[in-house]
């Protein structure tokens, strides 16, 4: 297996384990992927970390040698799968973060990009290198930097091509939090103990609000959070945390 899985309490780590060719994204590692995606899905896992094998990257990109050798059917069809897969990781109903030990580049940085958060290890490099090749960015680059860090910023990295560091990612709000430690395990854990102690059904609705809601005008984006609001208002975790609430003892949450 390129994607290994492994759980460490709540927490499925996904790690990308091709670190001869600095785990760069063949279509089996994808394939690999998309498995370990189906397979989180379906667990009792309440977070999800993903980094990489070898400490020298986390990702550097869509593998080269692969993509010369494909029509130009083959590669629209290549294309849509890996977008589908690594749009995949967005849409688990659990948060999800990159840990970036290394480089990040290209189909890499996509990957992180469609997590819900990036945490960047001190030696992290990042950057959407395509132009240099004569390409654009095509796992979700394009779309879901921009969103990120803004039109004016999405482009410069996009149009130059050029790499930053973790301090400058961090400073432009490409990753949420830097890590001084050395093991990019303990970092992603630690990151996501914040987010895992709640209804997963609450957890849901939230990252559903924040996203439909993005690209909509105020009000139609005040009305989807009054609809999901309202469905949370339904569950049977709501009903307890209110009333743990009025009890004041700490709630226990049974995602329903």
């Amino acid at each position: 297996m390129l994607v290994t899985l492994e759980y460490r309490g709540a927490i499925a780590i996904a790690t990308l384990n091709r670190p001869e060719a600095l785990n760069a994204l063949s279509l089996e590692l994808l394939s690999d992927l998309r498995d370990v995606i189906g397979q989180i899905r379906q667990s009792a896992a309440r977070g999800l970390l993903i980094t990489g094998s070898g400490g020298k990257a986390f990702c550097a990109g869509a593998d080269i040698k692969e993509m010369m050798e494909r029509s130009a059917s083959a590669s629209r069809k290549a294309i849509a799968e890996a977008q589908a897969i690594i749009s995949s990781v967005g849409t688990l109903p659990i948060p999800s973060v990159a840990v970036i030990n290394g480089f990040a580049f290209g189909g890499g940085l996509e990957i992180a990009l469609a997590c819900t958060f990036r945490v960047a290890m001190k030696q992290a490099r990042m950057g959407l290198p395509e132009i240099k090749l004569g390409l654009i960015p095509g796992y979700g680059g394009t779309q879901r930097l921009p969103r990120l860090v803004g039109e004016s910023r999405a482009l410069d990295l996009i149009l130059s091509g050029r790499t930053v560091d973790a301090d400058e990612a961090y400073r432009m709000g490409l990753v949420d939090r830097l890590s001084e430690g050395s093991d990019p395990i303990e970092a992603g854990v630690d990151f996501l103990a914040s987010f895992t102690g709640f209804s997963l059904a609450a957890s849901a609705l939230a990252r559903e609000a924040v996203a439909r809601g993005a690209e909509r005008g105020l009000d139609d984006a005040l009305r989807i959070e009054g609809d999901l609001l309202t469905l949370a208002l339904q569950t049977g975790d709501a009903k307890e945390g209110m009333l743990a609430f009025i009890e004041k003892r700490k709630a226990c949450f049974k995602d329903e």
